[in-house]
């Protein structure tokens, strides 16, 4: 039985971040489905289907300790996943989605790339294929960073 999903439309970092995240270690067929912000829950309730990244949703962004923390976040937390890697993704996709004060250096990279994809992509569905390899290429980044080799994360001057 394939599992639908269901977000907000014209989606940017978090929004693209967690179809990969649940693409990648949840779900190995998703369906994903994008509507307009005040549709959302009265579909996923109609169709029976699972909301994330919008308000009111379970999957949405959440403080815990006065820091907060975005929906890739929330589905990591739910779905029990401690990959060190996905970890740091994680924190990276935080930084470009939500104001925070401990934004690792990539987040501004990530974010001003999300900005582009949305530009040039001609709905949510190519957004989503066209930003993944982004997503594994940074997931890869990030087993290189936690596994302690050396990564450049500056531009050299």
């Amino acid at each position: 039985m394939t599992v639908k999903w269901i977000t907000r439309e014209r989606a940017m970092v978090d929004r693209i971040a967690c179809p990969w995240l649940i693409s990648r270690f949840i779900d190995k067929e998703p369906e994903f489905h994008f509507a307009p912000r005040e549709r959302v829950l009265e579909i996923a309730r109609e169709e029976n289907m699972i909301p994330f990244d919008t308000p009111g949703a379970e999957l949405y962004h959440f403080e815990d300790g006065g820091k907060e923390y975005v929906s890739f976040d929330s589905i990591m937390r739910k779905y029990r996943l401690n990959d060190p890697a996905l970890l740091e993704l994680a924190r990276i996709v935080r930084g470009a989605d939500a104001s925070i004060p401990d934004a690792p250096p990539e987040s501004p990279g990530l974010e001003a790339a999300a900005n582009g994809f949305r530009s040039i992509a001609k709905d949510d569905f190519e957004n989503m294929r066209l930003q993944f390899p982004l997503y594994d290429a940074l997931y890869a980044y990030c087993k290189k960073k936690v596994s302690g080799e050396k990564v450049l994360v500056h531009s050299r001057k």
